[in-house]
């Protein structure tokens, strides 16, 4: 979704107005880097830190919103909280995620997909999204003892991370 026309047009199709509130959540996902995945509580800090007053009760309600329509992906993670990513893209990604240190690695798999669709065709369905995640330990974590290790310890990649905000990542193709 390249811009604010495209993002009324789906709110308005769906009932929704494309209020200031949806705006800036909207602009925080057209500008956030390829593979990051943002909780409510990184979004509602992104918008304290540009000087904009949103409650993170409306950020939950508008990102909830936004991925019902598909403005957005909502995914879960290792982490408890839901975590979301900009729908442009590739459907056909997923995740590999360290529990400890929350180190997020996306690959593409077509042989996932096409499983999922040959099971979805058999049993007469739609098939509307696919998200696999695989829930690992990082070598370092390994290395500590996880998981039995204290549940005070920081996996050293988690303390590396010059983007706190936003989940650390990277891409296998």
């Amino acid at each position: 979704m390249d811009n604010f026309k495209t993002l009324k047009a789906k709110l308005n199709t769906q009932g929704y107005r494309l209020t200031p509130q949806r705006q800036l959540i909207f602009e925080i996902f057209q500008t956030l880097p390829t593979g990051n995945h943002l909780n409510a509580e990184s979004v509602h800090l992104l918008l304290f830190e540009r000087g904009e007053v949103m409650s993170l009760s409306t950020v939950y309600r508008n990102l909830k919103i936004m991925a019902n329509i598909g403005i957005i992906r909502e995914v879960e993670l290792a982490q408890a909280q839901k975590h979301y990513e900009p729908k442009t893209i590739s459907i056909h990604h997923h995740h590999i995620v360290c529990i400890q240190c929350h180190q997020i690695i996306e690959f593409e798999n077509k042989s996932i997909i096409q499983q999922g669709l040959k099971q979805v065709e058999t049993m007469g369905l739609q098939l509307i999204d696919c998200k696999f995640t695989l829930q690992t330990i990082c070598p370092e974590a390994l290395q500590r003892g996880c998981p039995t290790i204290s549940s005070n310890w920081v996996c050293p990649r988690f303390l590396k991370t010059d983007k706190p905000k936003s989940s650390n990542h990277q891409q296998l193709h």
